[in-house]
Formats: C-alpha cells, structure tokens, sequence
C-alpha cells in the first residue's frame, strides 16, 4: 500500500498524528471491539443478536480505503445484524499500535496486515485461517497471492490473512504530453528514459515527479516501489532470496551501478528539484504538470479520472536492457487477531472477500480484485494485468515485502537522499548492510521464515 503502506512499524510517514489521536483511536476501538463476553452467532447462522466488528486499516483516504469500505458495507447488507466499523490509524505507527494493542487485547477484530515478512513478523498475534476459513474458498485466491501469507511463504502452511485486491507497483505517463514532446513510445531501458525526459523538459513538463504520494505512511517519497524496479533490472526474481540471505550483500557492485544511474535521474534534470520533501506530486501528475511517475494501484482511478485516456501504464525502465519483469503482488489483506471475541462473525467476514459481491466491491472501488480469474473494469489497470499475461513479464513480488523489516526501514531512510544526491550509493548501501549484520540469525535463513 501500499502498498500503501508504516512498511514495517518504523518508516516515517506523511502527515504526523500526534500521540493524543493515537491514543483516542486505540481506546475507541477497544471498546467497540472488547464487547461482551461470549462471540454470539450471526444472522447467517439464525440469531439476530447484534454484533459489531472493529477494522484497523492504515490506508488514509486512498482507493483502498474506499475499497474497504465498499466491503463492510456490502458485508453488511447480507449480514444485517453485524455492525463492521472500519477505523483509519496513523501510518507512522501502525504496526506499533497493533502490538500494543495485542499485548493487551484491546485491540480491532480485523486488521489490515501487509504479505510476505510483514505478516510473518506479526503472526504471534494473528490466527491462522487453516481451518476457519474453508479451504474451498481459500483456492479461489490467486495462489501467488496466498502463498505469501503463510510460514515459509507457502499456502499449505494455512494463512495468517486473506488478501482482497491484487497491487502493482507501476509507472504512470501521460499520453497527451508524450506525444507533445515527440516521444513516440514509453521509454524500454535507462537511455531511452534520459532522451524521453529532455524531450518532456523541453516541452515544458515535469519529466517525472517524486514526493510521498500522499501515503500516510511518510513524510519523504516511499524509495521501495523505484528499488522493486532498480533491482528487477539487475537480478532475477528467483535470485532475489539471495539479497535476504546475504549471499549478495546490498554493497554490490550491480546495485551500486543501478542506483548510480537511477541518481541521474535528478542532476540530469528528470525530476523535481524537492524530491525528499514535496508531498503534491500525485496532483503534478493527474494535473498534467509532470509526465511520470511511479506509484501504485492505490491511485489508478485517481489519474484515470482526472486524465481519462490519456493515462497509460508503463514498466518503470531501470535497466540497461529492456525490463522483463513487473511487480504484481497481492501487497496486503485482512487478519484475524487472536484474542478477537467475535471469531465467528470475523471468519464470516474473511470468507466473504472470497465472494463475488466482494469482487464487485474491490472493483468499484478503482482496485483489482485477488480473486483467480476475476476481472477489473479500469482500462489502465487491465493494462497492469496485461503485461504478465499477454506481454510475458515475469511477475515479481514488492521486494519490501521479502526484505527484513529492519533493512527497509534503513533504506527508507537513506535511498531517498541517493535520489536526492546528498549521500552515495555506497554510503547508503553499506548503512544497509550494517543494518543485515545486526539482524538476528534467525532472519538470515537460506529460505524465507
């Protein structure tokens, strides 16, 4: 979620709550959460007796927010005696608020939780659905999705969440100003994005603009969805599990080289010059200010309204050759705490994201739907889809996703000013790698936890 996305309960973000809010937050939602004592059973089930299922999320105001919204309310049109009360958290501390409010279990019933290592960090407090939610259901999730929700990323194992919308990290342009400056196709490789970018300077555009993206997760833009990109161009995806093992260390020369060049995009003039502090770059770009930009899902309608067709997506072009991979990765989903009292209704309510009515939700809400084989009607999000489909890109997962907790936050700290040129490559890198030393041996595996 992000992404939108505190990735990792110690990444900054835009839009600082002060504690007070935090606190009033954790103590409404306690209350509607804690209830009485037994769970009683839903509508479904032939009681009327009434319940109310608390949602922490962590989106802000974005399309997902709106998506998860569509849900409670259409969850509760079948369910009518279950009240879902969906409450916004801040992004700076998220994860922070959820353990504390585990430790004492006065926390949500559901909670939104980010895949991969983020869930697998968290578990201790979560439920896994093997079981609880029926396996019939759970098959109709995209399996690549699944399996990053369950010990050692494989579904078998049973998943901590169900995941309710299919994200991209992806790289927005503008059509109308392409072909103003004479920019015949979307740029393939580092050098083509160079000449694009003078040709949309000359022209009198923003070639690409860099901010938070109006994520309530940082102050500074999120360097993770460009990293994704910078490190498809160098390796793999199936040699990715060697940057979390430390077989290549993120010192490496390919990576170094990478960001390097992906530094140029500034001093050559691709961007904004406040790169580590501009928080309106969303309405550069839907106002036709700037060309590009690269961001996710979360925004697709936003750009799609304001630009209409002439909004495309395209690959993110860091890479000497031309791209093979893009990352398409179920980013995030709904939990189960394990302390919940209302587990039945809760487990209602995880099932139905199995369902077609909340396909129609996902969907209505500009996101694309994690269900196998359901469709999206958002022209620009077809295209995402498209190109792992029909384009034969290798789908990858979000890399903050497969990467140590404590390392993305290191780079979130320190990436943005390689961008920015205040420090080198190197010298983020190797803060990176002191970061990976300093992890416990347990987070250092051969495979994934």
């Amino acid at each position: 979620m992000r992404r939108a996305r505190d990735r990792k309960g110690g990444t900054v973000k835009r839009g600082r709550i002060v504690a007070v809010f935090a606190a009033i937050g954790l103590i409404a939602a306690a209350c509607s959460s804690s209830g009485g004592g037994s769970s009683p059973t839903s509508a479904a089930s032939g009681s009327a007796a009434p319940v109310t299922l608390t949602i922490w999320h962590n989106y802000g105001t974005n399309q997902s927010y709106v998506g998860l919204k569509n849900l409670a309310n259409a969850f509760h049109q079948l369910h009518p005696n279950i009240t879902v009360k969906v409450v916004n958290q801040p992004g700076t501390n998220y994860f922070s608020l959820l353990n504390a409010a585990a430790i004492s279990k006065s926390g949500p019933d559901l909670a939104v939780m980010w895949t991969g290592l983020f869930t697998i960090q968290y578990k201790s407090f979560l439920t896994n659905l093997k079981g609880i939610v029926p396996q019939s259901d759970l098959n109709k999730i995209d399996p690549s999705a699944l399996k990053y929700t369950a010990d050692g990323f494989d579904a078998a194992n049973g998943p901590y969440e169900i995941p309710f919308q299919r994200q991209f990290y992806i790289g927005f342009y503008n059509k109308a100003a392409f072909k103003k400056a004479g920019v015949k196709s979307v740029p393939t490789n580092w050098t083509q994005l160079f000449a694009a970018c003078q040709k949309l300077k000359t022209a009198g555009y923003m070639p690409m603009t860099y901010g938070n993206g109006g994520q309530p997760i940082s102050t500074e833009f999120y360097p993770w969805e460009d990293l994704s990109y910078i490190m498809i161009g160098a390796y793999p995806v199936d040699q990715w599990i060697n940057v979390y093992n430390g077989q290549t260390q993120w010192n490496n020369p390919a990576i170094q080289a990478q960001l390097s060049t992906w530094a140029k995009l500034k001093t050559n003039g691709c961007t904004n010059s406040d790169v580590l502090t501009k928080t309106d770059n969303v309405t550069d770009f839907s106002t036709g200010k700037a060309a590009m930009i690269v961001d996710g899902t979360w925004d697709t309608q936003t750009f799609t309204k304001a630009l209409g067709n002439n909004v495309g997506a395209f690959l993110p072009p860091f890479s000497n050759s031309p791209i093979k991979g893009v990352v398409d990765y179920a980013g995030d989903g709904l939990a189960m705490m394990n302390y919940t009292p209302h587990r039945t209704e809760a487990a209602e309510f995880l099932d139905f994201l199995t369902t077609s009515q909340a396909v129609a939700a996902v969907n209505a809400a500009g996101l694309i739907p994690a269900l196998t084989g359901s469709s999206t009607s958002n022209p620009v999000n077809q295209e995402m889809l498209d190109f792992a489909a029909k384009d034969g890109m290798v789908p990858y997962p979000m890399l903050d996703n497969v990467t140590q907790t404590d390392v993305v936050n290191t780079g979130s700290k320190e990436l943005p000013s390689v961008l920015n040129g205040s420090i080198t490559p190197a010298a983020a890198t190797q803060a990176m790698v002191a970061t990976w030393n300093a992890l416990p041996s347990d987070q250092k595996g051969s495979s994934y936890p």
